[in-house]
């Protein structure tokens, strides 16, 4: 059953104080696609998390759930999305990468890895292409602007043919 969306109004997504979001191209599965988005945040923000309760789940559910418990939600700086690769089903390899991909953007901010949560949405089975991502972060850090939610539902599209934002205030 089709299901008719309109892409979101950027105008229409309000910001959210503190929140920095930009997004790039990294070409982690196909050139020329937005695939790569940061979420910095300032500092003194509170993150929480949900996470599937399945127990064969990604390294980056993983990874969130241990910097989360090591922080008590406290001390998040940003957060890194890719899609194109779920980093699902890899194993010791997925949650080094998954790691790794922290480290970079901890580099790029100057702040401590597990003050990064990483998260990975795409083909599953596939080793992520950390160095693909980490070449891509200083365009997402540079583009980062507090009303970039639009471009973030488009950054995290994986098979989506319309973006999704839904923003109200309160």
């Amino acid at each position: 059953m089709p299901v008719h969306l309109s892409a979101p109004v950027p105008s229409d997504l309000h910001p959210v104080a503190g929140v920095r979001i930009g997004v790039a191209e990294a070409g982690v599965r196909k050139a020329h696609r937005k695939d790569l988005t940061v979420f910095l945040l300032d500092e003194g923000a509170t993150v929480g998390g949900v996470f599937t309760q399945n127990r064969f789940c990604a390294a980056p559910v993983q990874v969130c759930r241990e910097f989360l418990a090591l922080h008590q939600g406290q001390g998040i700086r940003a957060m890194v999305v890719n899609t194109g690769n779920a980093n699902a089903g890899t194993g010791q390899d997925g949650l080094q990468r998954a790691r790794a991909t922290c480290d970079a953007l901890a580099a790029q901010l100057g702040v401590n890895p597990a003050q990064v949560l990483p998260f990975s949405t795409g083909v599953i089975m596939e080793p992520l292409p950390v160095d693909r991502i980490a070449a891509g972060l200083p365009a997402a850090i540079a583009d980062a602007q507090a009303d970039h939610w639009a471009r973030a539902a488009e950054g995290i599209m994986t098979t989506d043919t319309v973006a999704k934002a839904f923003s109200t205030q309160v």
